[in-house]
């Protein structure tokens, strides 16, 4: 720095010319340059800056433009934080400070820092102050470890603290120099109270001898570990684990001891009671041992232990009373040749499963008789030490009543199917005997001549009113054998039975008091909602007539987590919607419970209803993935729930598609009719005709496909059978839609399974029986909507 400051040009600063420097300048800055110490001084009203070698690191990246610079210019960061100290200075006041806080930018970044220093006044031959010297240390490194150090050691004794285990350091004078917060447990003194006093200020002269062999070893530098009783202030019993661990200081001698003191009665007593119940239990495994060789020897079940190959190792002696082998024929033997052979692999694999730690309830197979017959034996067993344990029970005779009883059950459910069946066709044709009766009457008195008009519509009518029931009788049978086609679409619930609600008072009578309880929240279902009125309008019927037409019926609709166990069927977990009718009937017979759903079984008297109203519900139930749950009390009254599948809000909704009406004569449109039943076919033609339809027939579909692959733009709706010899009317739907994608297909069918298991696939479906206004306005919806297509340029 002495080279450094000759060098400089001080004549652009305020101190001039060194030549010209005043002799208390001079004298000022050769003490920095020969002070060891970091120095630096500060002259005149400018506080022009100078320094010492020592004092250069201390400036980093300043050093180059520090020295005769500024005081504020060199350190303009910290200046506002020395300038009263600097005023202090210049004011004649010596001043110091340690481990002063200054945040700093050395390199570039606001930094924290502390330093230690002192500020004195420089004078000159007059007494007057010129300036000051400052001796600097910066203190950073070691501020922050002390607060490292304070940290780790506040961490250390929050530590201590929560430990439940009395920790302190005692040094050579037997005085506490450490105590954690156990000691208000055990002294009830807090830490600050015990450190300072002597091991004598704590413990009596009993407990000061105890330990006074231990005290010598550890200061000798022995660890030590005793337990003694220390009994508590309030005079339980309390034995202590304590260990004594030597501190060596830095020149090897022992200053002292640590000392770690846990409670351990708990685990003491615990291990007196352990031994206690090891006593005890050895005591129950020598009497359990005796009753197990007396169970073995006495048992009527064949016992058997053998290893994982089938060796045998030990029998117990029934074996000789069950299959007639002797423990000496069996011992050292593979059990696998006392197998029969059509359960040999069964067995290899039970006992692989075994080797690898299964256990078995129940495991049945064939055993040879010492006579040569086969026995069957039941066992359980269990895998240990390498080895099965077994138990085994014959029950030949057993299985032999089970599997006749079996096929006694099984003729009895023929019987009863058969006699169901019987029921059901005798009933189907008792209803439509009266059917056919009244369309035969009609048709007879048609024939009469001169018949006035207002006669034959009513023979017309009646023709027609009794088709009606008739298709209705038959949606009831395709219902209840789960094949008719359904038109499920979402809707809400609680809308719905709302509506039938406002209805069932009709249905009832005013002596029944109905209660229709729907949620706020909205439920939603995909099923037909057709056939979900029909099912509620046939379980309130059903419900009115059980209650002689008075009492109390009760309609509630809940969201359901699953469908119960009905019958023999486990419950369904799920997302459902439950509709349950409660009535206050005189319930129903606990015979007749399995029988409610049976077509045409009834308990009403004749001419009180076909018995297909159940049926109709049960089938809707299934066919939609849902159930029928029945609770009666007989006497109390009878609650039906009808489970259907939950499912999302589908949104707002279009508006419904208005119902077209009928073709009239001279429209033109073209219809291929795919028809097999020559009446059937011959009627759709000959009423299309009349109606202004060009029709062309195919028997079959392909007939009908080639009509198509002639000339398919005649045509503009296909109107086919479902159920067809060959390819069906849902095949020949996909296969017009692939070869003309937009030619429509409406189908008709009056049974179908296909359609009642996967629906329409998108097709229109016109039920059978059908009526000639009911055709129209189908064929005229789809033959509509190509025509819309075709305008727009699809």
């Amino acid at each position: 720095m002495a080279a450094l400051m000759r060098a400089h040009d001080w004549e652009r600063t305020s101190v001039g010319s060194p030549e010209a420097w005043p002799a208390a300048l001079r004298v000022a800055v050769n003490l920095i340059l020969a002070s060891p110490e970091s120095m630096f001084l500060a002259w005149g009203t400018d506080l022009t800056f100078f320094f010492n070698d020592a004092y250069r690191p201390i400036l980093g990246p300043r050093l180059p433009r520090a020295l005769g610079s500024s005081l504020p210019d060199v350190w303009p960061d910290a200046w506002e934080q020395v300038r009263p100290i600097v005023e202090l200075a210049l004011a004649g006041t010596a001043s110091r400070y340690d481990d002063l806080p200054l945040t700093t930018a050395r390199h570039g970044v606001d930094e924290q820092t502390w330093w230690s220093f002192s500020y004195s006044p420089v004078l000159d031959e007059d007494e007057e102050v010129c300036g000051f010297l400052c001796v600097v240390t910066e203190t950073t490194q070691r501020v922050l470890s002390e607060r490292a150090l304070q940290a780790r050691e506040k961490e250390l004794l929050l530590i201590t603290d929560t430990l439940p285990v009395l920790i302190a350091f005692i040094d050579r004078d037997l005085v506490y120099r450490f105590a954690n917060r156990a000691y208000e447990d055990w002294f009830f003194r807090s830490p600050e109270e015990v450190v300072g006093l002597s091991v004598r200020d704590l413990l009596d002269e009993a407990g000061i001898a105890a330990r006074r062999a231990a005290f010598e070893a550890a200061l000798a530098g022995e660890p030590v570990r005793l337990e003694l009783d220390w009994p508590h202030r309030d005079g339980r019993p309390r034995i202590a684990d304590i260990r004594y661990l030597p501190r060596q200081a830095d020149d090897g001698t022992v200053d002292g001891f640590y000392v770690f003191v846990l409670d351990v009665t708990d685990r003491k007593q615990a291990e007196r009671n352990l031994r206690e119940m090891n006593d005890i239990l050895e005591r129950r495994v020598a009497e359990r041992t005796r009753d197990r060789n007396a169970l073995w020897q006495l048992s009527s079940d064949i016992m058997l232990r053998c290893g994982f190959d089938g060796v045998i190792i030990a029998v117990n002696p029934a074996w000789n009373e069950v299959l007639g082998w002797s423990e000496e024929d069996l011992v050292g033997s593979s059990l696998f040749e006392l197998i029969h052979p059509d359960d040999l692999a069964h067995t290899v694999e039970g006992a692989s499963a075994s080797a690898d730690g299964q256990s078995f309830a129940r495991f049945d197979n064939r055993y040879r008789h010492k006579n040569g017959e086969y026995r069957w034996i039941s066992w359980s067993t269990r895998p240990d030490e390498g080895a099965i344990n077994a138990v085994g029970r014959d029950f030949t005779d057993e299985r032999a009543k089970a599997g006749a009883l079996r096929a006694a059950e099984d003729a009895l459910r023929q019987a009863q199917k058969m006699e169901a069946i019987g029921q059901l066709t005798g009933g189907v044709a008792h209803d439509f005997n009266n059917l056919l009766t009244v369309i035969k009457s009609s048709t007879d008195l048609l024939k009469r001549p001169d018949l006035q008009e207002e006669r034959r519509l009513r023979y017309v009518g009646a023709i027609s009113d009794t088709v009606d029931r008739a298709a209705k009788l038959t949606g009831q049978l395709l219902a209840f054998a789960r094949r008719q086609a359904l038109k499920p679409e979402v809707f809400e619930l609680g809308r719905s039975l709302t509506s039938i609600g406002d209805m069932v008072g009709t249905l009832t009578g005013s002596r029944i008091d109905v209660d229709v309880r729907v949620p706020a929240a909205a439920c939603f279902v995909d099923a037909d909602p057709s056939q979900f009125d029909t099912a509620i309008v046939n379980m309130v019927i059903n419900a009115r007539d059980a209650m002689n037409g008075q009492g109390r019926l009760v309609i509630a609709m809940t969201e359901a987590s699953d469908i119960p166990a009905v019958q023999a069927h486990p419950p369904v977990s799920g997302a459902f919607v439950a509709v349950s009718i409660t009535d206050t009937g005189g319930g129903i017979a606990v015979a007749d419970m399995d029988r409610i759903f049976e077509p045409f079984f009834t308990t009403k008297g004749v001419g009180h209803g076909t018995g297909l109203g159940l049926s109709q519900v049960i089938g809707f139930a299934k066919q939609s993935g849902g159930d029928v749950h029945v609770e009666s009390d007989v006497g109390h009254g009878t609650t039906f729930t009808l489970y259907l599948p939950r499912v999302a809000d589908p949104g707002a909704s279009d508006a419904p598609d208005v119902e077209p009406e009928p073709l009239v004569d001279g429209h033109g449109t073209c219809v291929l009719v795919v028809e097999d039943n020559v009446d059937v076919g011959r009627f759709a033609t000959q009423a299309l005709a009349e109606l202004g339809y060009a029709t062309v027939w195919a028997a079959n579909a392909d007939e009908a496909l080639a009509e198509l692959a002639t000339d398919a733009e005649r045509f503009d709706v296909v109107f086919s059978d479902v159920v067809m010899p060959g390819m069906d009317g849902i095949d020949l739907g996909h296969e017009i839609r692939r070869l003309y994608h937009d030619l429509p297909v409406v189908l008709t069918s009056g049974y179908s399974h296909v359609l009642a298991k996967n629906g329409t696939y998108g097709f229109e479906l016109l039920h059978k029986p059908y009526s000639v206004e009911q055709l129209s306005r189908i064929l005229r919806k789809v033959a509509t909507w190509r025509r819309r297509k075709s305008a727009l340029g699809a």
